[in-house]
């Protein structure tokens, strides 16, 4: 477990070779690069087929060609590899993941009304392929996780990244596994990624919003030694509360508060009073480094201390994130006429109740929010991970709506586009559509049930128990169910 530099070091060989011809040695290091997320490479193959532009295949497939010559026997680690020590001491390789893009192609080609939808999407899309010169636009919008609360195979939780320009980039939240994520989307490139990393905003405390920000500090300064370039802070806005946990860490484990300037997010709520000349500062050179005329923050409707955030570039794009709310007035007003609403779509229509349980959105409630708004358009991002591949659609979605997705990759001119990638999606997970529509009209007739039950023993108080707990027992989350519970 030695990075590939100190494994090239003559003394190190030395001593490997102390141990004998016959010891094994097995190297885990930066240089073994074995795919271990199938689901995620295959999903994501499968929607490069709709648009590789939007879609694009996910980077370092295979691992990366070996360095160091050795003159003992060594094995590069690999996901799922095992030694078996009885009866005989082997290696196994029999477990081993292997991607093939190809069977992953042929497996979509295969679904009913895939090809076609396909077909038929291109032949009404005006834009196509995107060109070169759409390329380059920016800003670029890399959707790295998207789900709520656990990462799972297919939705990393939540992180996104803004790459302002070419050399300037911010991240939207950090959740564990966003390094992951950016090595999986920008293979060997990821350094470069990194060194253009200027600013992080953390819109709260909860674990899948912040808890990759260690991570991200520490990659980073590798990254920036490794090119040559100088190391300065990176500019995190977040609230007051994540210093304490940095200072843990800090003390407890591992120095990185060098590597933090911090913008306490309600210094940058309209209005606020910064009477302190070194946040002031902060924030200049928060405007200046990313090129951004304003960066105003604002309280939403979710846990204590939780944010949303709205950017204004000096050429007058506006792009607004809510992070995790409740339909919130305060974002409406903040996001007025964005050019980009990026809003949580945590629950599917008809789980209104559990959304305000739980201080989250349904998906029509943030495109009402949008639409308030006048955002030119919303991409709905946050899902439940029972929505674990792709959400149920609302009868609002229109043109100016969109699904986001993990290495989903979006500029602004791919607005018109996105929409219409909805019947090749729907084509692509019909059976998993299928599945959440069935389990929706199930949970709407156990609900119609129990409600039938209550109005019917509403007037005999003897007989009430039993037929409630009965409710309960068909459906442990329906209202009726609840009561029986708080008894």
């Amino acid at each position: 477990m030695a990075p590939e530099c100190v494994l090239a070091d003559s003394r190190y060989q030395q001593w490997m070779e102390r141990f004998g011809p016959d010891t094994q040695h097995l190297i885990l290091n930066e240089n073994c690069t074995s795919v271990h997320n199938l689901r995620s490479h295959k999903i994501q193959t499968q929607l490069s087929l709709i648009h590789p532009d939007i879609f694009p295949p996910l980077a370092s497939l295979h691992c990366k060609e070996e360095g160091t010559v050795f003159t003992v026997p060594t094995v590069r680690g690999e996901c799922l590899l095992k030694y078996q020590l009885r009866p005989r001491r082997e290696w196994q390789r029999d477990a081993l993941i292997t991607c093939n893009p190809d069977e992953f192609i042929a497996e979509a080609l295969e679904l009913p009304n895939f090809q076609e939808s396909v077909q038929e999407y291109r032949k009404t899309a005006q834009d196509g392929p995107a060109t070169a010169d759409k390329k380059k636009q920016y800003p670029e919008i890399i959707f790295l996780g998207t789900g709520s609360a656990i990462p799972m195979k297919i939705r990393n939780v939540s992180s996104t990244l803004i790459n302002i320009s070419s050399d300037k980039s911010l991240l939207l939240d950090c959740g564990e596994g966003t390094f992951g994520q950016l090595c999986r989307h920008y293979g060997d490139d990821v350094d470069r990624v990194l060194s253009t990393l200027t600013a992080v905003f953390v819109s709260h405390l909860h674990a899948d919003h912040h808890t990759g920000l260690l991570n991200i500090l520490l990659q980073r300064e590798r990254a920036l030694a490794s090119l040559g370039k100088p190391f300065h802070p990176l500019l995190v806005v977040a609230p007051t509360q994540l210093k304490p946990w940095l200072q843990q860490y800090h003390n407890q484990c591992q120095q990185v508060l060098h590597h933090v300037s911090m913008i306490p997010a309600k210094c940058l709520q309209k209005g606020a009073d910064v009477s302190n000349p070194a946040i002031e500062r902060l924030i200049s050179s928060l405007l200046g480094t990313c090129d951004l005329e304003e960066f105003q923050t604002c309280l939403v409707r979710h846990c204590k201390h939780a944010f949303g955030c709205a950017l204004v570039h000096v050429s007058g794009w506006k792009l607004v994130y809510s992070g995790d709310t409740m339909p919130c007035e305060a974002l409406v007003q903040m996001g007025r006429d964005a050019t980009l609403l990026i809003h949580e779509a945590t629950l599917e229509d008809g789980l209104e109740e559990e959304a305000v349980e739980k201080t989250h959105s349904t998906t029509s409630q943030a495109i009402g929010v949008g639409m308030r708004m006048n955002a030119e358009f919303i991409m709905l991002n946050h899902f439940s991970q029972r929505y674990a591949k792709i959400p149920l659609f609302s009868p609002d979605f229109n043109e100016k709506v969109g699904i986001a997705f993990d290495h989903m990759k979006v500029c602004f001119n791919d607005f018109p586009t996105v929409p219409k990638l909805t019947a090749p999606l729907k084509a692509l997970f019909a059976g998993d559509i299928e599945e959440m529509e069935e389990r929706r009209e199930k949970r709407e007739l156990r609900l119609v049930r129990a409600a039938l039950l209550s109005r019917g023993q509403a007037g005999s108080p003897e007989d009430s128990e039993p037929q409630k707990k009965r409710a309960y027992a068909e459906d442990p989350q329906s209202p009726q169910s609840k009561k029986v519970r708080a008894k």
